[in-house]
């Protein structure tokens, strides 16, 4: 298996690995992970419909001969997580290589968890409506993964106020709930508290991964130009001298700053990949700030 976010040299290395959740989750789905209660182990709890994907080894062959229906055995002691991946392709994600490094991330998350044999889902968040990727199953699924991510492009025009509004309305599940974004927002840090609450109210544990380019970390502009907001459209005439240079990459840094204490106050879990990091240095930064652990 293949896919162009990801090298195929990389996927053995991310199958090793699982993400750790900072709670105990106990769900009636069958996953690899300890749910963290005592009990007989494989100690049975439901059944639920088969799904391309699943194990095939908790297939209840005396089920599908009496109904002619595929239902697999689910347990308590061993559940899966649901892993929610939030992709901002808004207008400004466009630049500098953020939005294929975005990509590839949530590509790496993804397949971490479907090797694990967690449940998937993928959003992307920009204009209305919401446009996201039904539930998948097992490492078999992942190239349904691999291609919504990479067919996700950037909304001209648009910002991720809209699409925010929406997600408290999506149906609550616990899990990890992934969200790829520069940042870049009208309403700040403010805005973006606003969506990290969402997520948790739904039960969810984020995790923000700020993709940003080198040039807006440090742009090397000089001489008298006029910079353009590409999501408001809005415009500004700015002389660019060494003093607003400098008074930029302090703001800059103001602004991650107040960034990592924001998820640092909601028990976040916060991480800055540069688009112009080596893949394998960007995907194995974010998972180790993540909690990944290797199996």
């Amino acid at each position: 298996m293949t896919s162009s976010l990801l090298p195929s040299s990389l996927l053995p290395r991310l199958e090793r690995l699982s993400i750790v959740s900072k709670h105990n989750v106990r769900g009636t789905t069958q996953g690899k992970r300890r749910s963290g209660h005592l009990g007989a182990s494989l100690e049975f709890a439901d059944y639920r419909e088969y799904t391309p994907g699943d194990d095939i080894r908790r297939f209840d062959w005396g089920v599908y001969r009496r109904t002619g229906k595929p239902f697999i055995r689910q347990f308590w002691d061993e559940q899966e997580l649901t892993f929610s991946l939030y992709l901002d392709v808004s207008a400004s994600m466009n630049f500098g290589n953020k939005l294929d490094m975005a990509k590839s991330l949530a590509a790496a998350a993804g397949y971490v968890a479907l090797s694990s044999e967690d449940k998937v889902q993928a959003v992307l968040l920009g204009e209305r409506p919401l446009d996201k990727l039904p539930p998948l199953r097992g490492k078999a699924s992942s190239p349904r993964l691999f291609t919504f991510l990479k067919e996700a492009s950037t909304v001209q025009g648009g910002n991720l106020a809209p699409a925010m509004k929406q997600i408290h309305a999506r149906p609550g599940e616990q899990g990890l709930a992934w969200l790829f974004s520069d940042c870049w927002m009208e309403g700040g840090v403010h805005q973006l508290r606003d969506l990290l609450l969402r997520l948790m109210s739904m039960g969810q544990e984020p995790i923000l991964v700020q993709v940003i380019s080198r040039e807006e970390l440090a742009p090397g502009y000089s001489g008298d130009l006029r910079l353009v907001d590409s999501e408001l459209g809005s415009g500004k005439e700015v002389a660019m001298s060494g003093k607003v240079l400098k008074a930029y990459e302090r703001e800059v840094s103001r602004y991650t700053q107040e960034l990592k204490e924001c998820c640092a106050g909601l028990g976040a879990r916060y991480v800055q990949i540069p688009s112009d990091w080596p893949l394998e240095k960007a995907v194995f930064t974010m998972l180790r700030v993540a909690g990944a652990a290797g199996s």
